[in-house]
């Protein structure tokens, strides 16, 4: 059952209650496709520039794609029915995009230890910079509408959404920080910091979809307030 859900008692409640549940179901979707996007053109930069951060935020949007289809299908229901727990899909979702995270917490770990070991540093981390200013624009415009909409619609299930997307906006400023600071000085270790500092979210990000995964209570989470 969605925590709090509000009571429609008549027809202009109803027609509210649609609208706002239209526009979280329009959210999810440009999420969704930002998501993959995002994840494309930091996946093929990261790799041709060699920069570990950008190619790492990358494969996060990926995994976060997974995420946002869950939520996506969890809307979809909500505009059929608007008191419904968890399913059976949002759940197997949910694991998918927590063992994604943690192989791409490992990953990085990994490929951190290679570049430190064989000296690599990235070309440039120039498109790093500009990817990650956009993601912080984006990201931030998603959460404020998410959080009105959630509040508006007392679901914890969509604040919840927007606490997880406000961690993407966090790691937007990982890889501007990482990306901003090579480009300054030229020291391969900061790329290699801003991967590392990625993991530890990847890590967070995983441990609590694997744990969400295993109620079928729509709960707020991603250790942020609800209200």
């Amino acid at each position: 059952m969605i925590a709090n859900e509000p009571e429609i008692n008549n027809s202009n409640d109803l027609k509210l209650f649609d609208s706002l549940v239209s526009f979280a179901f329009l959210l999810s979707i440009i999420t969704i496709l930002y998501n993959i996007a995002e994840g494309l053109f930091s996946v093929f930069f990261g790799f041709s520039d060699e920069t570990l951060a950008l190619f790492g935020f990358g494969l996060d949007s990926f995994v976060e794609v997974i995420s946002g289809i869950g939520i996506f299908h969890m809307i979809v229901r909500m505009k059929r029915n608007p008191i419904s727990e968890r399913d059976g899909f949002e759940r197997t979702a949910l694991k998918i995009t927590g063992f994604s995270f943690y192989l791409l917490c490992i990953g990085l770990i990994i490929a951190s230890l290679l570049l430190i070991i064989n000296d690599v540093k990235p070309e440039t981390t120039m498109i790093g910079i500009i990817i990650s200013l956009i993601s912080i624009v984006t990201m931030y415009t998603l959460v404020h509408y998410k959080l009105k909409v959630g509040k508006a619609l007392n679901s914890d299930a969509i604040i919840a959404d927007a606490n997880c997307t406000k961690t993407c906006f966090y790691l937007s400023f990982i890889l501007l920080a990482s990306s901003l600071g090579y480009e300054i000085f030229k020291i391969g270790y900061l790329d290699i910091a801003g991967s590392l500092g990625i993991a530890y979210f990847a890590f967070k990000e995983g441990k609590e979809s694997i744990q969400k995964s295993k109620s079928t209570k729509l709960s707020c989470s991603c250790e942020d307030d609800c209200h």
